[in-house]
């Protein structure tokens, strides 16, 4: 494993994570880390984000039991986007659905 240095200062202290189911491969949601969140995130193997609108840290699942355990973890070539696939326990959504992506707005089908 490479050691990689995420660029946190480019977003002013922020970066964004996509999460994907590690079995399909369903981009699950969107959210923000900073570098607290991305430590606790390596160290605990489970998702730890930092929440904008109540400005703390958030560790999924802690009140939901809704938990996302990190199987892979890249980086895109700026380093300052993360792409996280976790095993989802329940939703991933704060509405309850699996995937935050479900409000469709166009489809070739």
């Amino acid at each position: 494993m490479t050691a990689i240095k995420l660029d946190f200062a480019k977003q002013g202290g922020l970066i964004p994570v996509i999460v994907t189911d590690h079995f399909t491969g369903q981009v699950l949601m969107l959210a923000y880390m900073n570098e607290e969140s991305y430590r606790l995130t390596l160290k605990t193997k489970q998702m730890h984000y930092w929440s904008r609108s109540r400005n703390e840290l958030w560790h999924k699942g802690a009140t939901s039991g809704h938990y996302q355990y990190v199987k892979s973890i890249a980086t895109d070539c700026d380093q300052d986007t993360l792409l996280i696939a976790v095993e989802q326990v329940g939703a991933a959504c704060h509405t309850g659905a699996y995937s935050c992506f479900f409000n469709e707005i166009y489809s070739e089908d």
